[in-house]
């Protein structure tokens, strides 16, 4: 497991260009919001791929509650041509993402939370504490194959204003080659 040093600290801030053409950075993402899910996410990795539809439905169960879901790609371009902003516009729209999906071109937001797979989430409370890092369940091959909840346990935690209880977990999935 990851040295768990992010948790409780300040989330890194960002100013990231979306794929709906406008900058969307951390403060404005929380406003109003009683937590945000960031999620580092890419086009091509096959367990991305597994988990965009839950995370779909994950971000619908929770808008209602306050709680913001954006997906930042940070993978190399060059090695991964279908990762570019153009790209990245394809994928949202084709995938009906009802949520921010930003460009980390440089890898520096990556690096910042300390990022090194994809997926891999992180639960930010409404004061800008980073409360949960790692992945979002057991089982990225199958759905109905998952037994533990980690990312949605946290999220209930910090929405009822609980500790987290299990505040980090090692996230499985594709290296996150940052920038291009």
């Amino acid at each position: 497991m990851k040295e768990a040093i992010r948790i409780g600290i300040l989330a890194p801030t960002f100013n990231l260009p979306g794929t709906d053409g406008r900058n969307h950075t951390l403060e404005g993402i929380l406003q109003g919001r009683n937590a945000a899910v960031i999620l580092f996410w890419c086009n091509h990795c096959p367990d991305v791929k597994s988990y965009e539809e839950r995370i779909k439905k994950m971000a619908l169960r929770y808008a209602p509650k306050e709680v913001a879901f954006v997906l930042i790609n940070s993978d190399n371009e060059e090695a991964h041509p279908e990762d570019s902003l153009e790209n990245m516009k394809k994928q949202a729209t084709g995938a009906g993402y009802q949520f921010p999906y930003l460009r980390d071109k440089d890898g520096a937001v990556a690096l910042a939370y300390e990022a090194g797979t994809i997926p891999e989430a992180f639960v930010v409370d409404s004061t800008g504490a980073v409360r949960y890092a790692g992945k979002i369940d057991d089982s990225w091959q199958s759905e109905r194959r998952v037994k533990r909840h980690p990312l949605r346990d946290a999220l209930e935690d910090v929405l009822h204003d609980r500790d987290v209880a299990v505040k980090t977990t090692t996230p499985v999935g594709c290296a996150n080659k940052r920038g291009s």
